[in-house]
């Protein structure tokens, strides 16, 4: 029964990144607003540096608004990783001759997204290799009327050799040939 029925689990906004990048925006934006803020209050919020010297206008009212605007984008970055956005897990079942695509969405009544497709719609297993500035390097369940559902998260470029072991792995296992597209 178990060789009849796989899982691939996904990670989903829980990556080292979006640790280091909420920790970054949060200090980087607290230090801009209270520079900011010293400046208008003349006051120092800042034990290592003299804010109360910058002018209020024009520099203390933009460190205010980046300061605002760097919090709130921790802010976001925080939520979607208490909120664990775009974890899941693909599931193959011979069993059942169904392919289920489980993630976690936004909270809300279509909190945790479900797509199932029967395993003979499913044409062939698809690898989509692309470099440059952005790379990208994906496996897609391709299907018998042309759509193409990515299987791989967002995150960092997998190697080549590893995806394509991936790919040919499942591929074997479903017993769908693979393509590249």
């Amino acid at each position: 029964m178990q060789n009849n029925i796989r899982q691939d689990k996904i990670i989903g906004s829980r990556r080292f990144s979006n640790y280091f990048w909420t920790v970054f925006l949060f200090i980087g934006g607290s230090g801009f607003l209270l520079a900011g803020l010293s400046s208008y209050l003349q006051i120092n919020l800042l034990p290592f540096t003299k804010p109360t010297e910058l002018i209020f206008i024009p520099q203390g009212i933009i460190m205010v608004f980046y300061g605002t605007l760097s919090l709130f984008l921790a802010i976001s970055i925080l939520l979607t990783l208490i909120w664990d956005i775009g974890s899941g897990y693909n599931e193959y079942n011979k069993v059942e001759n169904l392919v289920k695509i489980i993630r976690k969405g936004f909270p809300g009544k279509n909190r945790e997204v479900l797509l199932t497709y029967p395993l003979n719609s499913v044409r062939a297993i698809g690898i989509k290799i692309s470099e440059g500035l952005n790379p990208k390097r994906s496996i897609y369940l391709c299907l018998k009327d042309e759509r193409k559902i990515p299987l791989t998260p967002v995150e960092q470029p997998n190697t080549i050799s590893n995806l394509e072991d991936q790919a040919a792995d499942l591929a074997k296992f479903l017993d769908l040939k693979l393509e590249n597209l």
